[in-house]
């Protein structure tokens, strides 16, 4: 399978292990072509906790602007999980949008993705990902991924469009510091 990124830039086979975590019946894909931008909007703007509302035209933008990769389904075509990385291609990566189907939850689905995201990474040899998330820890402890380990050294910009609750966000950063969402998330590809 060929790789590519959104802006169509070839970057050589995908290296996706052998052993992946996926039951039989799925593949992994970065191939920009296979994605079903619909489907994935749907997703994301009803059922994704930090992109509630987010609208076509910014998922498209987002979708542009990223490295995106899907399962699919081998039998029907239908595409079954997304994830997108935000990354400048030679030093820091941003894991975010990543989303399984509520019907394939607890097939392996979602460690197929996050173990082809990786292993397509792994060439450019990045010094740092990064990714937020309010209920997956346990997957992405299982990948490497740890609590920051000196976040004083790190900080946010809030912008208006994000932390006045457009978008899913919460309405004031109070709001997101007692849990009620996380405006850095609403759109990460504003906050790379």
């Amino acid at each position: 399978m060929t790789c590519q990124w959104a802006r169509d830039a070839c970057r050589g086979p995908c290296r996706v292990p052998e052993d992946g975590g996926m039951h039989a019946g799925f593949r992994f894909s970065a191939d920009p072509a296979d994605l079903d931008h619909a489907l994935v909007h749907r997703w994301l703007s009803t059922d994704a906790y930090w992109a509630l509302g987010r609208t076509r035209e910014k998922q498209e933008a987002a979708i542009a602007g990223s490295r995106n990769y899907g399962v699919y389904d081998e039998t029907t075509g239908a595409q079954v999980a997304y994830a997108r990385i935000v990354t400048d291609a030679a030093t820091f990566a941003w894991l975010c949008d990543v989303y399984v189907d509520p019907s394939v939850r607890g097939k392996g689905v979602g460690v197929g993705l996050i173990e082809g995201v990786f292993a397509d990474l792994e060439p450019l040899g990045l010094r740092r990902s990064l990714l937020a998330t309010a209920d997956a820890h346990g997957l992405y402890e299982k990948f490497g991924f740890e609590p920051l380990a000196e976040p004083e050294r790190w900080m946010v910009r809030w912008h208006d469009v994000h932390d006045r609750g457009i978008g899913g966000a919460a309405s004031t950063p109070a709001e997101a510091d007692a849990g009620l969402a996380d405006p850095s998330l609403a759109d990460p590809a504003a906050t790379p």
